[in-house]
């Protein structure tokens, strides 16, 4: 598709296997045209979506699309039926399991299928348990992801095990 340069630049948001690294995608970094659209293997999907990369370096990566978008066939894209699973408890799942995934690749590049992603098994616990899962996970996850969060709630932890310890070794009864 790159050699027709008429197929690009235009308003579609179009996702590359690149920018799939466990994370929210809430712009692309390419856009694609109408043109582009029907004249490739670009596909829509709604927002929400578990996007898997399946081909090269890129493969077993996920993300959730929070906006919806175009992918083209080196994307597996998971629209998770909502009264069976949340798409974060499905997209945490899928990135807890990256290099099991990514082991099944086969080839020079060591590539997945979609046949692969959608029969790769998920443990699905009551959807009350996985809001559970994914409030911890988030959470955790936002911590990391903002430092200054996470360096004041590392220093209250580090701060509290010092009292702990402190209050040990004076306690000469």
């Amino acid at each position: 598709m790159k050699a027709r340069t008429n197929y690009y630049d235009g308003t579609i948001p179009w996702l590359r296997t690149q920018e799939v690294t466990f994370n929210e995608i809430w712009s692309t970094e390419c856009t694609i045209s109408e043109e582009g659209l029907k004249n490739s293997a670009a596909k829509w999907i709604p927002e929400n979506c578990v996007i898997v990369a399946i081909s090269g370096a890129t493969a077993a990566r996920c993300a959730i699309n929070k906006i919806p978008l175009t992918t083209n066939q080196h994307c597996c894209n998971i629209d998770v039926d909502p009264s069976l699973a949340l798409y974060r408890y499905v997209f945490h799942w899928i990135s807890s399991k990256y290099l099991d995934l990514k082991s099944k690749g086969r080839g020079a590049r060591e590539d997945i299928t979609a046949q692969i992603v959608s029969e790769y098994p998920i443990c699905l616990p009551s959807l009350a348990e996985q809001q559970r899962i994914v409030n911890i996970l988030d959470h955790f996850d936002a911590l990391c992801s903002n430092i200054s969060d996470g360096i004041s709630v590392e220093i209250l932890a580090r701060q509290k095990q010092y009292e702990y310890y402190r209050d040990k070794l004076l306690a000469f009864n």
